[in-house]
C-alpha cells in the first residue's frame, strides 16, 4: 500500500510540474494528476484538500480551470452540498479541443482587426492575413489530429477486445 501511495504521489507531483513548465499553476496539475489516478466515481474538494495538502482556495482555482476546457468534470451527489470531481475519460483528447477552440479564437480576432483596419497599407494587411490564416490552417490541422485521435482510439479498443 505505501508503494502505491509513492507511485501516486510521484504522478501527482510530477504533472504538477509538468503544468508548472507549462505556464499554468502547479496546483492545476496535481489536481488533474490525483483525479487521474482516483478509481472512484468522484472526490470531494475535503478529499483534494486533504490528500495534495492544498487550500480551499487552490483547489477551487485549480478546478475551475481544469473544468473549463473539460479536464475534469463537477459530479452531483444527491443530498450533498460539497463540490466533487472527477477526470474526464479522455484528458488528452479535451486537451486537443481546448487547442481547437483558441486556434478559432484567433482566427476570429485576426478577421476582426482585419475588418476594422480597412485599407490598411500592405505590411499591416500581409500580417494581420498571415496570422489569421496560420490559425484556419493550424485549426484545420487539430480537427484532423481530433478525427484521427478518435480513429485510434477506436482501433486500439477493437483490438484489446478481440485480444481478450
Amino acid at each position: 500500500m505505501a508503494d502505491d501511495r509513492a507511485k501516486l504521489d510521484f504522478f501527482v507531483e510530477e504533472l504538477g510540474l509538468l503544468f508548472e513548465e507549462m505556464g499554468e499553476r502547479r496546483m492545476n496539475g496535481r489536481v488533474l494528476g490525483y483525479l487521474m489516478l482516483s478509481s472512484e466515481p468522484h472526490v470531494s474538494t475535503a478529499e483534494l484538500m486533504k490528500e495534495l495538502n492544498a487550500s480551499a482556495g487552490s483547489i477551487s482555482a485549480a478546478t475551475r480551470a481544469l473544468s473549463a476546457p473539460g479536464f475534469i468534470r463537477r459530479v452531483s451527489v444527491p443530498g450533498s452540498r460539497g463540490h466533487f470531481y472527477r477526470a474526464d475519460d479522455d484528458v488528452w483528447g479535451a486537451f486537443l479541443a481546448t487547442e481547437h477552440r483558441y486556434l478559432y479564437k484567433r482566427q476570429r480576432l485576426a478577421d476582426e482587426v482585419m475588418a476594422a483596419l480597412g485599407d490598411a497599407d500592405d505590411i499591416v494587411q500581409r500580417r494581420m492575413a498571415n496570422m489569421r490564416d496560420y490559425f484556419n490552417w493550424l485549426e484545420a490541422r487539430h480537427r484532423t489530429l481530433g478525427n484521427e485521435w478518435e480513429e485510434y482510439k477506436r482501433q486500439r479498443d477493437a483490438e484489446r477486445d478481440n485480444a481478450e
